[in-house]
């Protein structure tokens, strides 16, 4: 998890398309947990389409996730370069 509060590691157990899972991190536990609901969301959106099995749905809701992130992050940069063209004219004019 890349959230950190900046103290030590702990444990947080969550549930994820229905295991527990015990997870090690500095991170604030509630980010933690909202990261594995997301997880726990996704999972169970696919793997309810499809009935895959839980390997298959995992990698699937993976991918999913990252598609989104990237997405962001192109939607991201475009809004910044036209902050930053807009901010130019204003310096030029």
């Amino acid at each position: 998890m890349s959230e950190s509060s900046g103290g030590s590691r702990k444990a947080i157990r969550v549930r994820i398309a229905g295991e527990t899972y015990t997870l090690r991190t500095d991170a604030d536990e509630e980010y933690t947990r909202r990261c594995a609901a997301l997880v726990d969301e996704r999972m169970r959106e696919i793997g309810g389409e499809t009935g895959l099995d839980a390997k298959k749905t995992a990698i699937l809701a993976a991918l999913a996730l990252s598609d989104e992130l990237f997405r962001q992050e192109a939607r991201t940069r475009a809004r910044a370069m036209v902050v930053a063209g807009r901010i130019e004219n204003a310096l030029t004019e």
